[in-house]
């Protein structure tokens, strides 16, 4: 989240407020959080300092504007570019996809896009490898039933990742 968080800043400083609607406008699609989630992940933002929090001058409630630093633009930028891994790869591909935008256009944003590809392309590599090692087992009669079911799931991960891979090749 706090990557999003830190794209999301990139457009322009958010209080608190501002960022849960922004969330609310668009990343909630993929993305669900809280406005006390927000407010722990700006609060570890600040204090790596990632982020910078200054009081709204036009506001007198006190009001925390938050802006990123350039060690979060940097980090920001690095994350754009790592393979996707782990079991939240589906969200962290739609994050950056969402955010890719901000990038410049060219070298950047192109590796970045090549890194989400090779992501998805090992993805579905890895569930090929499966489907083809079950496909070659004998499934005794009496689990046939069962094993059905159980390799539709597979092959729903596998048509989704297809679909994913179409999606990225599509985009650049």
């Amino acid at each position: 989240m706090q990557f999003l968080i830190l794209g999301l800043l990139m457009l322009a400083p958010m209080s608190l407020y501002d960022l849960h609607k922004q969330f609310q406008a668009g990343p909630s699609l993929f993305y669900s959080a809280s406005f006390g989630s927000l407010q722990r992940a700006l609060r570890q933002l600040v204090e790596s300092g990632l982020v910078i929090a200054e009081d709204d001058p036009d506001t007198a409630r006190r009001r925390k504007v938050h802006s990123v630093t350039a060690e979060g633009l940097s980090a920001w930028r690095s994350w754009m570019r790592e393979p996707l891994s782990g079991a939240n790869a589906d969200t962290a591909m739609l994050a950056k996809v969402y955010l890719l935008g901000l990038l410049p256009a060219g070298s950047e944003r192109d590796e970045a896009l090549a890194v989400l590809r090779a992501s998805a392309e090992a993805a579905l590599r890895e569930l090929q490898d499966l489907a083809r090692g079950l496909d070659a087992q004998r499934i005794p009669e009496q689990y046939a039933e069962v094993f059905r079911y159980q390799r539709a799931t597979l092959d729903y991960g596998l048509r989704s990742n297809e679909l994913v891979l179409t999606w990225l090749r599509e985009l650049g």
